[in-house]
């Protein structure tokens, strides 16, 4: 038996998406009522198996796509397993871009699981991300189990809330000196890159979109779904400030009918914010306000007179972190509290270049990572560092958690001062 890892060739892809789940209509999610989905069914939806023509569409776009690094496993010829890594930019705290991997679309077909093949292609990914220089690999998880043995450790999060519209009351505020607008499908590909590279610039843990990301709106209805609507907002000058795509789905029961389906709100500053969700929360002949897929500390909640009435229903892990390069990553962000700390990682046996002890040193924006022969101040995991990475993590609640042994008074204070971000890391979309 001939077992190879490599990239597949053009004229193997199509057996490489067949070993996706996705492309044979196979699970490819826990079957769960999804943080970034607003309906009450769970999520997602049975597949279509892919057929032969869309197969081709796929290769000859992934093929052609630079950002795009598929491998697969052979055995014997036959492929069994796939996935890929897409190279992304991914706001760091302090604001700069940094260089990602994030890992997608991955699955072994069910005769050959439990051989380690998986772990086979997660090596190689990394090994290729190392070298394109990306320091950082991120995924969604579809199963928690599965990718915390690989060094993932969840490090953004998103909730999906309810409101009702009668307890939806603001509280006062200055009058808008802009305007909204409903707009069409055409204007909102127009108006959502330019929101979101405004937002992403300022929101730690957020990616640059690729390609393409908004083509796929339309006005066209969605069953009875209905069509997605789309809602504008510009400043005193007419420039586009924030926008908001939202649908009103028909449900065959009382208790869902009159509800508004919020699925994705943008806004580079607080008045366009708080204007978008002012319609949307009393929006005429409804009765509910769901949105999916928000960041944990939504700022509307402190706009409301009654903060209790927005109701968190479903909350979930979104990207999970791992740091490939651990002395690059950490100087590649800033700390908003200057500090030094040793710390000892032990036990990465993929990236076996981050074991050791190393001495951070944080004054502002600029960081230093060496290696040091002293005494560390902590020991941490390399996924409890992952986690730590974009700020939005509790190192006391690691280092309770037994992934972090402290060696000197005050280490864990000290790491957690000096990791931490306000707001948290978010990000709105996945891949």
């Amino acid at each position: 038996m001939v077992t190879e890892v490599r990239a597949p060739r053009h004229d193997e892809m199509a057996a490489y998406y067949q070993a996706l789940p996705y492309a044979n209509g196979l699970p490819s999610w826990e079957p769960a009522e999804a943080a970034w989905h607003g309906g009450p069914e769970p999520w997602p939806p049975p597949r279509v198996p892919a057929k032969a023509e869309q197969l081709e569409r796929w290769a000859a776009a992934d093929i052609g796509d630079p950002l795009f690094h598929p491998v697969a496993t052979f055995v014997d010829g036959r492929c069994v397993g796939a996935s890929a890594t897409i190279s992304f930019e991914v706001t760091l705290p302090g604001g700069r871009a940094g260089k990602m991997a994030g890992v997608t679309a991955t699955g072994v077909i069910a005769t050959h699981r439990r051989r380690g093949y998986l772990r086979q292609m997660m090596q190689a990914m990394f090994e290729a991300a190392l070298e394109r220089g990306e320091p950082v690999a991120m995924l969604s998880a579809s199963e928690g189990s599965i990718y915390g043995r690989f060094g993932f450790s969840p490090a953004t999060y998103r909730t999906r809330w309810e409101l009702a519209r009668h307890e939806a009351v603001l509280l006062p505020a200055p009058p808008d000196p802009g305007s909204l607008e409903l707009v069409d499908a055409v204007r909102a590909k127009q108006a959502w890159p330019r929101v979101h590279e405004e937002v992403r610039a300022h929101r730690v843990g957020e990616l640059r979109p690729l390609a393409g990301r908004w083509d796929g709106l339309s006005d066209d209805a969605n069953g009875t779904d209905g069509p997605l609507r789309y809602l504008t907002h510009r400043d005193q000058h007419g420039n586009v400030d924030g926008i908001a795509n939202f649908r009103l789905p028909w449900s065959s029961t009382a208790d869902r009918a009159g509800t508004l389906v919020v699925e994705a709100l943008e806004a580079t500053n607080p008045v366009a914010y708080r204007a978008l969700w002012e319609l949307l929360i009393d929006f005429d002949l409804t009765k509910t306000v769901v949105a999916a897929g928000r960041p944990r500390d939504e700022p509307l909640r402190w706009m409301l007179t009654n903060p209790r009435a927005m109701r968190i229903t479903r909350q979930a892990d979104n990207l999970w972190a791992r740091l490939l390069d651990v002395p690059r990553a950490l100087t590649q962000r800033s700390y908003l509290t200057p500090g030094e700390l040793r710390f000892t990682i032990d036990g990465d046996q993929m990236c076996p270049e981050n074991n050791g002890t190393w001495h951070l040193s944080a004054t502002g924006p600029a960081a230093t990572c060496v290696p040091t022969d002293r005494t560390a101040d902590l020991t941490i995991t390399l996924s409890a560092l992952s986690s730590l990475y974009f700020g939005g993590m509790s190192a006391h609640r690691l280092a309770y958690a037994g992934h972090i042994t402290a060696h000197t008074d005050g280490a864990v204070g000290r790491l957690a001062r000096m990791f931490r971000t306000d707001p948290e890391p978010h990000n709105s979309f996945g891949f």
